[in-house]
C-alpha cells in the first residue's frame, strides 16, 4: 500500500510545482552467471516530453533472494547512478534530457553460475522533469 501512495504522489507533486512527470515499467531480466551484466528494456515516456530531469524515483522487485554483492545501476544514455536498495529516489540525472530512456543494469561480481538465478520481476521509474524557462 505504501508503494501505491509513492507511485501516485510523485507525479502529482511534480504537476503542482509546474513541472512534468512520466512513468514507465517493464518486466525484469534473469541473470544466470556472475561477472555478466544484464540490462532491462529501455524505460521511456510514452508521450513526447520537453525538459530536463530533476528527481527520479525507482523501484524493482526480485523473485527470490538477493545474491550477495548484487550491483544495480540505473542508466541514461549519458550517465549511470548506483542504486542502494529496491526503491528510492535520486537527483543523479538532474539536467539530463527527459526524453532519454533509462535502463536498469544488473551485475553480480565474480565468476560462475548463480544458484539460484537472479530473477527480476519488475522495473519501474518515475521521472520528474522541469521544462526550460521561456524567454519573453
Amino acid at each position: 500500500m505504501r508503494y501505491l501512495a509513492w507511485l501516485f504522489a510523485l507525479p502529482l507533486l511534480a504537476h503542482a510545482a509546474g513541472e512534468g512527470a512520466w512513468q514507465a515499467s517493464s518486466i525484469g531480466v534473469t541473470l544466470n552467471h556472475r561477472g555478466v551484466a544484464a540490462s532491462s528494456a529501455p524505460l521511456a515516456s510514452s508521450q513526447p516530453v520537453n525538459g530536463l530531469m530533476t528527481l527520479v524515483a525507482w523501484r524493482y522487485e526480485l523473485n527470490g533472494p538477493t545474491p550477495a554483492g548484487l550491483i544495480v545501476r540505473l542508466c541514461s544514455q549519458t550517465r549511470c547512478v548506483a542504486l542502494d536498495g529496491q526503491s528510492g529516489t535520486t537527483l543523479g540525472f538532474t539536467g539530463v534530457p527527459a526524453t532519454e530512456p533509462l535502463r536498469f543494469v544488473w551485475e553480480v561480481p565474480g565468476g560462475g553460475r548463480l544458484m539460484p538465478a537472479l530473477k527480476v520481476q519488475s522495473n519501474q521509474v518515475i521521472v520528474n522533469y522541469r521544462q526550460p524557462a521561456q524567454n519573453g
